[in-house]
């Protein structure tokens, strides 16, 4: 099986150097909003990549020394970002043009040459070796493994510019054994919402206490930085928002092991997400920083559920939180609060997370067979309730195996 991994790297390079790449993505970024131009004629979208490429490729070619592969993967990015407008656009929803300003440019094997401690990448003058900033040597990390193991292939990489430092995000592929799934196809459903992280159709909680918890306090640390307007408190800023970031992926890294030995102990061998398009739309408390952890847990489950031969699908979120797991009534005065279900058909009650995350294993069953009677049998449930009394004994009810984050001072 093939199994694709991304690892960030950091670079050393010198001032020089540094000018060059900071050129090379001046000019990348330049290419891709000229072809962002030439989509857009102000009635009509142009997203056919062969069409582009006669209308863009010489003229980028001409008034930019980009490599050749450079200009094509900025055509590249243009008409993905062009795509995604487009389809908001089908959709009757509001989506300006894209404007390509993040300080990025997109490698592949023909324009960098990646090698254990270094790589050799393209500029608008020449190449340069870059070398990677690698951890000790005796610390494991994925460096060791993606980047030093021969089994495994570095096909491309994207160059970040972030705080000063450049990155590359290299991209590596590897065939990998991995067990023969199981025949009976089982999921296992993922709610995922602001006061818990994610609730599985197991009825197994994570709650978001402490990522909420360090959001605020590092929005005061930051904000508090900002007012005093000096030059170390402009670096201090910068720091912070790097231990930020890491504390975060590591919680959600955290999350996502416990959610695959979820999937894996209970026999499952297909994990459902709602699809993530707009949630922030769907979710009035959900802020652009939950909206990112969201997509980091489900970009985790997704890479490690590879290594187990389980696969991750994402299903339509319409009304999942809004009608009963147990009838399939749907209505909006079945969601009392924000943490109660109560059916207004069959009287079914539990927890609003856990009966979201049931139908959204449902769904996945029901896009899958075409049906849309009876809740189907291939999704891993559990029993009891979890409600302000305790535990109650009801079927097809949350668990009381409950994730909760260490407490936080």
């Amino acid at each position: 099986m093939e199994v694709r991994r991304t690892v960030q790297v950091k670079l050393d390079v010198t001032d020089e150097q540094a000018g060059l790449l900071h050129e090379t993505i001046d000019e990348f970024l330049w290419a891709a909003n000229y072809v962002v131009d030439a989509v857009w004629d102000g009635e009509w979208a142009e997203t056919r990549s062969s069409v582009l490429h006669e209308q863009t490729y010489d003229d980028v070619r001409e008034q930019t020394r980009l490599h050749s592969n450079h200009v094509q993967s900025a055509r590249d990015c243009a008409i993905d970002a062009m795509q995604s407008v487009v389809g908001k656009w089908s959709k009757g929803e509001y989506a300006s043009l894209p404007t390509f300003t993040s300080r990025f440019c997109d490698y592949n094997q023909r324009n960098a040459t990646f090698h254990n401690d270094h790589a050799s990448l393209s500029t608008v003058d020449g190449r340069i070796k870059a070398d990677y900033v690698l951890p000790d040597e005796d610390r494991d990390t994925p460096h060791t493994e993606y980047l030093q193991d021969d089994e495994w292939e570095q096909t491309g990489a994207t160059l970040h510019y972030r705080r000063g430092d450049f990155y590359l995000h290299i991209r590596t592929k590897a065939d990998v054994e991995t067990p023969e799934p199981d025949e009976n196809g089982t999921v296992l459903g993922v709610d995922l919402g602001v006061e818990n992280i994610a609730v599985t159709s197991t009825g197994v909680f994570w709650s978001a206490d402490e990522l909420n918890h360090w959001r605020r306090e590092y929005v005061k640390r930051q904000k508090s930085l900002q007012e005093c307007g000096t030059r170390w408190a402009h670096e201090s800023v910068q720091a912070v928002g790097r231990k930020k970031t890491g504390r975060f992926e590591q919680l959600l890294h955290r999350v996502a092991n416990e959610l695959l030995e979820e999937a894996i102990s209970n026999g499952c061998t297909v994990i459902a997400f709602e699809n993530l398009t707009d949630i922030r739309d769907r979710i009035p408390k959900a802020r652009r920083f939950h909206e990112w952890a969201f997509r980091q847990l489900t970009s985790y489950v997704s890479y490690k559920a590879e290594e187990h031969s389980l696969s991750v699908e994402q299903v339509n979120p319409k009304n999942t939180s809004r009608r009963c797991s147990s009838c399939g009534f749907t209505g909006e005065a079945n969601r009392p609060s924000q943490d109660t279900f109560r059916c207004q058909s069959c009287g079914y009650e539990n927890h609003a997370d856990y009966n979201a995350a049931k139908n959204v294993g449902y769904r996945l069953l029901r896009n899958q067979t075409g049906g849309e009677g009876g809740a189907p049998v291939g999704v891993r449930l559990n029993s009891g309730m979890l409600n302000a009394n305790g535990l109650q004994p009801v079927p097809n009810s949350v668990r009381a195996g409950v994730h909760a984050e260490s407490q936080v001072s």
